[in-house]
């Protein structure tokens, strides 16, 4: 098998073809593709060297393809459990057997998992998480592209600790970049392939304080980005950190923008150049030809974006996640060497804080499909493809529902037939372990808390905005701590099995792209 493929390489390589005598599931990329490895700032970091050593081990039992391209899928806060409720979801709302149903993200043909805690956290936030697979290395909660020396919320600690992230490598060996989102586009994950900040809350010059005094806040940071030539193609939410506090919104007249230091961040991209264009609403999106030269910023909520059961609501709308995901890829296609593009269905996550797992599923739905326009979009002999999460939620599917069941219904053996607590009451399929959902209300007669369970019997489960209940009470629900999965295609796929530290991710990247020894 290895003297053919060598052949054919060779015979590709002087414009002729050859037999392969190698089965179809046997086939390995011949593009041949150069690159020089860089050192990233962070090299010497003991997480860094040992998850790139961890990657070339890997690497040894079978020859590594090349990726030309590379798309990161973040389902921010999408654990084990909403994966598999998500997929059940989906089925059911397809009109199929839900339990057997596969996401496209599902049939990708490398899995493994990932360990999510942080440097300092045994459960970790989206800013390490991220960071660490942008970068290669693990670091401290709530920091953004800085190494473990620097102390969250203190400016000075976080200079000279700089690390360099894939986006950034990219851009220096001449590559594309981009980034989708559906949260704020200076939110944690899709921030972290650009900034560097001692605080993820640093999203406009008004939250630095004087903590941050010295530091540049992260919108700011994303125009300023002075790597390369920048990014082709930036989309998501976050207007407000972008305009003025005089600036009216132009979607809600009635909003302003937060910037208090005069800074019109919008004006000052499209100033850049004649090529660099802004939108802001769908109809500007339609109108858009992601298939020139432009670099595009597109904003298009002054915070995060709809949740997809609202914004398939709404008349006017906004471009769903595989639109966006679509016009990112028409953008950073067009560059001949390639391209390095993060996707981020990034409202599961804020949808789970809220105990409201019907608009969470319905994003990962939308973000799966996301995925599936990447894969119709891309050939899997040049673009590697990954999907995973940043972290999971504490979100549980429990009890002995019958198959086809609701799953957002009440856990049921039959129609009508509930299961019930101890408590004689039904109880959902779907719960959270914290959370605003809690059964503990205050009983504003008494003065007191109380924690009894509502009687769900006649509550419609399903219904948009119900709550799933939850046992400790919390303004917002957590996340959790357990590994998350990991899907892969692609060249450089085979690099992903088993049990994998979350900062490997980073290297089986760049190392697959040949941006890193």
């Amino acid at each position: 098998m290895k003297s053919a493929l060598l052949i054919s390489t060779l015979l590709a390589g002087i414009g002729l073809a050859a037999c392969s005598t190698t089965e179809p599931n046997e086939a390995r990329s011949t593009i041949a593709i150069e690159r020089v490895a860089m050192t990233p700032a962070q090299a010497g970091d003991s997480y860094y060297a040992a998850a790139s050593s961890a990657v070339k081990a890997r690497a040894t039992k079978e020859t590594p393809r090349r990726a030309k391209n590379i798309i990161l899928f973040v389902g921010d806060g999408m654990g084990i459990s909403t994966l598999t409720a998500g997929r059940i979801y989906a089925g059911q709302q397809k009109g199929v057997d839900g339990e057997s149903y596969q996401l496209s993200m599902e049939k990708m043909p490398e899995v493994a998992l990932s360990k999510t805690y942080a440097h300092d956290g045994q459960i970790a936030d989206s800013a390490a998480t991220a960071t660490a697979m942008v970068t290669g290395a693990k670091v401290n909660m709530r920091t953004l592209g800085v190494s473990t020396s620097a102390r969250y919320d203190n400016c000075a600690s976080s200079q000279g600790n700089e690390l360099t992230t894939l986006w950034e490598l990219a851009e220096e060996a001449g590559l594309a970049t981009g980034i989708v989102s559906t949260a704020r586009i200076t939110h944690a994950t899709p921030a972290s392939t650009y900034a560097k900040a001692a605080s993820r809350n640093w999203e406009n010059d008004t939250e630095l304080g004087a903590s941050g005094e010295g530091c540049k806040d992260i919108a700011a940071q994303l125009i300023d980005w002075p790597v390369g030539d920048g990014f082709e193609v930036v989309l998501g939410g976050g207007r407000g950190n972008f305009m003025t506090s005089d600036q009216a919104d132009p979607e809600y007249p009635e909003k302003t923008g937060r910037r208090e230091d005069g800074r019109d961040l919008v004006a000052e991209w499209t100033g850049k150049s004649a090529d660099h264009a802004f939108v802001w609403d769908k109809a500007g999106f339609d109108a858009t030809d992601f298939e020139t030269d432009a670099k595009i910023l597109g904003l298009f909520e002054p915070s995060h974006m709809q949740f997809e059961l609202d914004r398939e609501k709404d008349a006017a709308g906004e471009p769903s996640l595989a639109e966006l995901t679509k016009a990112a890829i028409s953008r950073v296609s067009r560059n001949e060497d390639g391209f390095v593009l993060m996707v981020e269905g990034g409202r599961v996550d804020h949808a789970h804080h809220g105990n409201n797992a019907k608009r969470a599923l319905t994003d990962v739905g939308a973000l799966d499909e996301a995925v599936q326009t990447a894969l119709d979009m891309t050939d899997d002999e040049e673009t590697l493809i990954l999907v995973t999460a940043d972290h999971s939620h504490v979100f549980v599917i429990a009890g002995y529902s019958v198959r086809n069941n609701p799953i957002l219904g009440k856990s049921a053996t039959g129609i009508g037939t509930y299961n019930k607590g101890a408590d004689g009451k039904p109880y959902t399929t779907l719960g959270y372990w914290n959370g605003p959902g809690s059964v503990c209300i205050e009983d504003d007669a008494q003065g007191r808390v109380t924690c009894l369970r509502q009687d769900l019997t006649g509550v419609d489960t399903e219904a948009d905005n119900y709550l799933q209940q939850s046992l400790v009470p919390m303004g917002s629900e957590t996340h959790a701590g357990e590994d998350v999965a990991i899907f892969a295609s692609g060249p450089g796929a085979e690099l992903v099995n088993g049990t994998m530290e979350q900062n490997e991710i980073f290297h089986v990247l760049a190392q697959s792209l040949g941006l890193t020894d």
